[in-house]
């Protein structure tokens, strides 16, 4: 006997082959969709990036409850809030007045301050809402900046900065005590691709020069003078990194064991822009300095 078949060892499998038993069609599952994704298509005014933010921030809840991370997936249909804070841009933030005329204005700038807002929403003061922005300082460093009034002032002094005739000179509170009192340091910088917010030496990145005079020490902590000569990113702590001696309260460059070992817990960044000397569109060259914050002197 010649088989032209296989036997079926399920007989039902085997009745709706033959077509004697019909099955339903099974029911498909609804489609979920990233958060991030989600609110993007509902609040289209905000890009994906801001809306992350809001999403770490705490200001979204899906269907009452808060929401956390921007790749949990939901089904559409589901009831998303979107809670934002209430402005303070508008709080009574003072900024100390250094100097004023009619094309600048020269501010100290505390530290915790934005220089310019990050994304489209900002819910906090930043140097901007002051002024024209023509050079910045991160945020946890405090010191002298100088704003345009108007869009061809800025360009004047961005001017200034690119061409490197502004002198700038910042003071650091760094750990440890530097083998030499002064030195010149040309390390050029790169972006750390492993993590593209920071910045590293190395021989294929853009030139940069910081020149620096060691002005106090008592061998655990060092007061020096830091003059740069090219704005890199991050470029003082950087290089203050690199000869082994980051600026005290680095959150990003730092030696958080070394800070302990001290019994020290720094609240800032301790780093200072002290002076700046630049030529203003009006005429002249003008050095405009602020003294050396109180905290500087209170660890030594």
């Amino acid at each position: 006997m010649i088989k032209t078949g296989k036997k079926f060892s399920k007989p039902a499998m085997s009745r709706v082959i033959n077509g004697d038993v019909v099955l339903e069609a099974e029911e498909e599952k609804p489609e979920k969709v990233r958060l991030d994704i989600l609110l993007t298509e509902i609040f289209k005014s905000y890009n994906r990036s801001t809306l992350q933010k809001f999403i770490e921030s705490g200001y979204v809840t899906v269907d009452g409850e808060l929401a956390v991370k921007s790749n949990q997936k939901f089904e559409r249909g589901v009831h998303i809030e979107l809670t934002l804070p209430e402005e303070v841009r508008n709080a009574d933030v003072k900024l100390e007045t250094i100097y004023e005329d009619a094309d600048v204005l020269v501010v100290n700038k505390p530290c915790g301050m934005l220089s310019e807002p990050r994304g489209e929403y900002c819910p906090e003061k930043t140097l901007a809402d002051y002024g024209y922005v023509a050079h910045r300082l991160d945020r946890d460093t405090s010191g002298v900046v100088i704003l345009a009034k108007t869009p061809e002032v800025q360009a004047f002094l961005k001017k200034e900065f690119k061409d490197r005739v502004v002198r700038k000179t910042y003071a650091a509170v760094v750990l440890g005590q530097l083998k030499l009192e002064a030195a010149r340091l040309d390390l050029p910088l790169i972006r750390n691709l492993k993590r593209p917010t920071t910045f590293l030496v190395d021989a294929n990145g853009k030139p940069a020069e910081t020149f620096y005079k060691v002005l106090e020490t008592n061998g655990k902590l060092s007061l020096v003078e830091l003059r740069p000569t090219t704005g890199r990113t991050h470029q003082l702590r950087v290089h203050m990194k690199y000869l082994g001696h980051p600026i005290l309260g680095d959150r990003v460059y730092g030696d958080a064991k070394a800070t302990a070992a001290l019994n020290l817990k720094p609240t800032r960044l301790y780093l200072h822009a002290e002076k700046l000397e630049i030529k203003l569109p009006a005429g002249g060259v003008k050095t405009f300095t602020v003294p050396l914050p109180q905290e500087f002197k209170n660890v030594f």
